[in-house]
């Protein structure tokens, strides 16, 4: 009797609650051990930088037929164009962002989602985690990609008097807005699978919203349609790699480089709260 009233009176164990770093260690484990992870970002890598060459080349080979007032005009644009080719970088979008969902919906669709909650019960600190890890990854991939795409579209054009340093105005700008895109369009993607919990919606969705809507709005038309485009973040990219934009591009209603920065901060505060409200909020 007396041995099982001291087993009653001893105080129950109870583990101690995961500290944030290791919420960001088990979230590490998990992006990488995404088959997509490992593939995805090399291949992307690869092909975004044979876009941006390949578009080099094709000036660096046509430069003694331009005549001098193309010449010009392209040492006002084409460098950059070059450089961050829409081709290559809308691919990279689309991947980004299919990455950033599959983050979300790759542990419902495979269960694992209900031992992250048994394990972390805090749902909120477990998906700011998740942003914080993905996050990291994709701005280490877009600033890898954005340089390398840069520093060789560059080289290629540089014995033809046509390329540009890092240090000319607005170069830099263009460089870390192509870096920052990628991991801006891989949050809108998480939120996006956090909403819709299934890949193939989350794509779509992303699809739409960061590839359709920018190619489908005119925005010469009224100035609320422009504000309208200028708030989604292909506008915002295309704005900031924008070097000339007032000899160049003779827009009625131009956005403006600090409300471009702007529109992919919100994106990504957005995004990310909106997969912390849907998962705090609905059952797995």
């Amino acid at each position: 009797m007396t041995a099982v009233t001291e087993l009653t009176r001893r105080p129950t164990v109870t583990a101690d609650p995961a500290r944030f770093r290791d919420l960001l260690a088990a979230e590490w484990i998990k992006l990488w051990s995404l088959r997509s992870t490992r593939w995805t970002l090399p291949l992307v890598f690869l092909f975004v930088i044979g876009v941006s060459v390949n578009s080099s080349l094709a000036d660096h080979r046509n430069w003694p037929t331009y005549p001098e007032e193309r010449r010009e005009m392209f040492r006002l644009y084409g460098p950059v164009r070059d450089a961050f080719p829409e081709a290559g970088y809308l691919l990279l979008i689309l991947a980004s962002a299919t990455l950033g969902a599959l983050t979300i919906v790759g542990e419902y669709q495979s269960g694992l989602i209900r031992a992250t909650f048994a394990a972390v019960p805090a749902r909120r600190a477990m998906v700011a985690a998740k942003a914080v890890v993905l996050a990291g990854v994709m701005l280490v991939f877009g600033t890898l990609t954005a340089a390398t795409a840069f520093w060789a579209s560059q080289a290629i054009l540089a014995d033809r008097g046509a390329g540009w340093s890092i240090g000319e105005p607005g170069v830099l700008r263009a460089v870390v807005a192509s870096a920052v895109l990628v991991p801006v369009c891989a949050l809108v993607g998480m939120g996006l699978g956090a909403l819709t919990r299934h890949a193939a919606a989350a794509v779509f969705a992303a699809t739409t919203v960061l590839l359709l809507l920018p190619m489908v709005v005119d925005r010469d038309e009224h100035r609320w349609i422009a504000e309208l485009y200028d708030t989604l973040p292909l506008a915002a990219w295309l704005r900031l790699i924008e070097v000339h934009p007032d000899i160049i591009n003779r827009d009625p209603f131009p956005a403006t480089v600090a409300g471009s920065w702007l529109t992919l901060a919100a994106w990504s505060l957005a995004a990310t709260l909106t997969a912390i409200t849907a998962i705090h909020r609905r059952d797995p």
